[in-house]
């Protein structure tokens, strides 16, 4: 295919995502009014991604509690050891 015929659908195409997206950004407050006006706003359930990030953050403030306090009884103790020599 001649350069300039490539070059054309190339530009073609991403007017095309380009008129996409300016559809999509002009009809969002629309969809959310119509939605909040017939009430079928529906909370999505979670995605197994989302699910396991939750997990991952539950297991990492649990970890920092447990680090911290594995480290106050680590101090406790050393400062015990000083004291009784």
């Amino acid at each position: 295919m001649n350069k300039h015929f490539e070059d054309a659908l190339y530009y073609i195409g991403r007017a095309g995502e380009h008129a996409k997206e300016g559809v999509m950004e002009e009809l969002d407050p629309l969809e959310a009014r119509f939605r909040e006006l017939t009430g079928k706003e529906e909370e999505p359930e979670p995605s197994r991604l989302e699910k396991l990030q939750d997990d991952l953050k539950n297991l990492e403030a649990r970890a920092e509690g447990e680090t911290k306090t594995a480290i106050q009884d680590a101090r406790e103790r050393i400062r015990q050891y000083r004291s009784s020599e």
